[in-house]
């Protein structure tokens, strides 16, 4: 494999570094904490999020590599827009302890606002570079307003379930 490879491929199973981490937090706490909660009735079932957040993943670390590529690597022009992916993405990743392995839903709640917040400048960021990088990311800002929305319900009826 030739080496040019390694950027594109690293960059892209990155944020599955995460996930990966964040899974054997959630398995748990589904099958215990979590299945105690109410939750709304439109919620995803459980076994879409893996598939999902494996699609996330996949569509926002290639995307990073399409923009590091583009600004030809970690250069001055590439501190903002993947200063400000690997700020959300570091969000993203602190989400799953805080909501699943701490039991904060309302701190959880704050994450992922902040999550969409530095995930739509990710994307206003990407776009002008690379506009396959900034349309990978429209995915994830929908799923992230199902999230936030999924997590606000969550919190709101088991505000005596947090701890």
């Amino acid at each position: 494999m030739p080496s040019s490879w390694g950027p594109a491929i690293g960059l892209t199973l990155l944020p599955h570094v995460g996930g990966l981490l964040g899974g054997l937090i959630t398995r748990r706490e589904v099958k215990t904490w979590y299945s105690t909660l109410v939750k709304p009735s439109w919620r995803p079932p459980n076994w879409m999020f893996g598939p999902v957040w494996t699609t996330l993943y996949t569509a926002m670390g290639y995307g990073s590599y399409l923009v590091y590529k583009e600004l030809g690597g970690f250069t001055e022009d590439a501190v903002v827009p993947l200063g400000l992916y690997a700020g959300q993405l570091a969000l993203n990743w602190s989400w799953t302890p805080i909501f699943f392995g701490y039991h904060k839903m309302g701190w959880g709640l704050v994450d992922l606002v902040l999550i969409g917040g530095t995930a739509a400048l990710t994307t206003i960021t990407w776009y002008p570079i690379n506009k396959t990088a900034g349309l990978l990311m429209l995915p994830y800002l929908a799923w992230l307003s199902v999230a936030i929305t999924l997590n606000y319900c969550v919190w709101r009826d088991n505000k005596d379930k947090s701890e």
